[in-house]
């Protein structure tokens, strides 16, 4: 495993981002663990995410884009310290634009978008923490191609929780690619959250030890992605 894939892990562990216990999702899954990125607001750790962001960006796309695009709400901050950080370590200039919830009709920025005008021409990637469902896609990609004539490159989270979809057999990044036609990566899988921190100690502790581990693997039993 690539050193960035097991900093992220400790990383997301250390930030209180991903916690193990017994969590009711939204979908109404009993979940042994849950992933706030929310939890992210200290300089250094929006410094941190933002690196391992572009790294993961880099290891799957190159550099070869234009413009990152994060949905909003969460998605515009991580567009925005991507950007810094793609600059910062492979010196290439990429624009950050995000949709507004409702669109502003005065002043100078008015309109649907955030950041950066997409023009077109324009390689896009989009941005978001964790995709579960997917349903975030259905209302971002439709404006993103509505803007102008771009192509959508490919979209990373931060997280693949490698379980079923609305299909109910493949995980959303793979429903999101089957049905938009563009790649879908995370900077982890699940399955290297565990195999990172199963029996081995992350902050002066096992993190996943023997029975968290069995619940991992019932829950994978009943909504792991085939």
């Amino acid at each position: 495993m690539e050193q960035y894939k097991q900093e992220f892990i400790e990383f997301m562990v250390e930030s209180d981002v991903l916690k193990f216990g017994e969590f009711t999702l939204k979908s109404g899954r009993k979940s042994p663990f849950f992933m706030n990125a929310g939890a992210y607001v200290t300089g250094s750790q929006l410094r941190r995410l933002g690196e391992y962001y572009a790294k993961a960006i880099h290891a799957h796309y190159g550099t070869d884009f234009d413009v990152l695009f994060g949905p909003a709400y969460k998605g515009i901050p991580l567009a925005v310290v991507t950007a810094v950080a793609f600059s910062d370590l492979y010196g290439k200039e990429v624009r950050y634009c995000s949709d507004r919830k409702e669109e502003k009709d005065h002043g100078a920025d008015k309109g649907s978008f955030l950041g950066s005008t997409l023009k077109d021409g324009d390689r896009v990637v989009m941005i978001e923490d964790v995709t579960t469902s997917g349903k975030s896609m259905e209302e971002t990609v439709p404006k993103v191609k509505g803007a102008a004539d771009v192509e959508i490159v490919g979209l990373i989270v931060s997280l693949n929780r490698m379980e079923v979809g609305k299909g109910g057999e493949k995980c959303a990044l793979d429903e999101v690619k089957d049905l938009y036609g563009f790649e879908t990566n995370a900077i982890v899988s699940m399955a290297e959250v565990v195999e990172h921190l199963y029996n081995k100690e992350c902050q002066g502790k096992i993190v996943i030890d023997d029975t968290l581990k069995a619940a991992i693997d019932a829950y994978y039993e009943q909504y792991g992605a085939k």
